[in-house]
């Protein structure tokens, strides 16, 4: 009997259909084994979990800090609520939503604990000139962050958790301590800041 020959064109999208289901499942089988050794306090698990959402954490964390000190600071304390709350989270819901939340929680009770924020902070003066020439659209994602992250406190905030985070404006409120009239002007404020930091940068990138 002639032995049968496999059609190398068709038979390679099988196979790394097969590779790529056989990767997930064994991502499936990493993940479950490291949750559970989390949930029994097993220091491995847990330090592969933070290699693992480390990058994502910080993301997240870098968004609402104004330097790389503090988002360290938000970023391991959220780990350390991840390990403690880890027992309740259910398996059937999406791992980084659930994580996020709490990096999130976390970075709003900085907020609460610094009590300088509770003082308005303005830096509008130097933002007040008209916006006459094109704003420069060009700024990579990174930049706009850096751009976000230079803003008064309240205003990075408020931009982050409503346009960001798609928290409402009373939700804003309830959990910063402010009236929600307060946070829909703020977000404004933040708003026409916005283009013109974009321009003022453009502007400094042309001179340097």
């Amino acid at each position: 009997m002639r032995k049968a020959k496999f059609n190398v064109l068709i038979f390679s999208p099988f196979k790394r259909l097969f590779v790529r289901q056989r990767e997930e499942q064994e991502h499936i089988v990493d993940f479950n084994s490291v949750l559970k050794g989390c949930c029994s306090g097993d220091l491995k698990a847990q330090e592969d979990l933070c290699k693992q959402y480390y990058g994502y954490v910080m993301s997240i964390a870098l968004r609402f800090s104004s330097c790389h000190d503090n988002a360290l600071e938000i970023a391991n304390d959220s780990f350390l609520k991840i390990f403690r709350k880890i027992g309740s989270y259910q398996i059937d819901k999406e791992f980084k939503a659930w994580i996020r939340k709490i990096v999130v929680n976390t970075a709003i009770d900085y907020y609460r604990k610094d009590k300088k924020n509770s003082v308005e902070i303005s830096i509008e003066a130097a933002y007040n000139e008209t916006v006459d020439e094109d704003v420069n659209n060009n700024l990579s994602a990174e930049e706009i962050i850096n751009l976000i992250n230079s803003m008064p406190v309240k205003y990075r905030y408020i931009f982050n958790l409503f346009e960001i985070e798609g928290y409402s404006h009373d939700e804003i409120a309830l959990q910063l301590g402010i009236t929600e009239s307060n946070s829909r002007a703020n977000l404004t404020r933040a708003k026409k800041m916005l283009p013109k930091m974009i321009l003022i940068n453009s502007r400094y990138e042309r001179v340097v």
